[in-house]
């Protein structure tokens, strides 16, 4: 295949405009922006992950207050219609003293009751903490995040924009290669992702190696409209004055 030099000579601006569209790609992947974002995000949804389960557990426990309020409450309103009885003086002396001792085995069943109540109320007090401390983290974080991804969309902006005008700056330079030069470039560009390199003082500037012996001989030898390519990495090598041949 032959191509006139300076159309090849053209290779060399759609190989920059690539290889700067394979940059940006680049950046775009591994923007520490994105990379910050997704952080934040993942704690975020740890917090809230922890927020829920610290609410359900201080909602069981004023499950629990109640119920242990109302428990308390029983053996208090049993141990009043006791004492009310026994103030009366109400049924026969045995009555009476085994009212006596209802009374002392409720004040007993009482007291474990509001030890049990006391536990809860405390627990329920700390789970409360925790709520409000996970509160507060999780719209610090919340607030980070929205933060983040503003200056994701920011940086990503500014990407969108460069690829948006190499692209355009792109098209207007495939209109001097020829259709067939410019079918064998992107052939190689899809494989190697750029499609062409320099030769210069003998050394691709696309893999970066130095030819020596029959390959240098070759290039050489060619004609200038000859299109060669490099052995090791086979994009389109383009000559100039400072390929060193």
């Amino acid at each position: 295949m032959k191509a006139d030099p300076s159309r090849q000579a053209r290779l060399l601006d759609l190989a920059g405009l690539d290889t700067r569209t394979n940059q940006l790609a680049h950046r775009r992947a591994n923007l520490p922006q994105s990379k910050k974002h997704a952080e934040l995000a993942g704690e975020l949804e740890e917090v809230s992950t922890d927020l829920v389960r610290a609410r359900t557990a201080h909602d069981d426990v004023q499950c629990e207050i109640t119920k242990a309020e109302a428990d308390v409450q029983l053996v208090r309103d049993r141990a009043a219609r006791n004492q009310s009885r026994l103030d009366a003086g109400q049924g026969s002396a045995k009555d009476l003293q085994a009212l006596q001792h209802e009374l002392a085995s409720l004040a007993r069943r009482q007291s474990e009751l509001e030890d049990v109540e006391l536990e809860v109320m405390e627990r329920a007090e700390s789970l409360g903490t925790r709520v409000e401390a996970l509160v507060a983290r999780h719209e610090a974080v919340a607030a980070r995040v929205t933060e983040a991804a503003a200056a994701r969309d920011e940086a990503l902006g500014t990407i969108e924009a460069e690829e948006a005008d190499t692209a355009t700056r792109r098209i207007e330079a495939t209109g001097d290669v020829g259709e067939e030069l410019l079918s064998l470039y992107e052939k190689i560009r899809a494989q190697t992702g750029v499609g062409a390199a320099e030769l210069n003082r003998r050394t691709c500037q696309g893999c970066r190696l130095e030819l020596m012996g029959a390959d240098l001989r070759r290039i050489a030898a060619a004609a200038q409209d000859d299109i060669v390519r490099c052995e090791e990495c086979r994009r389109i090598l383009v000559r100039t004055e400072h390929s060193g041949l």
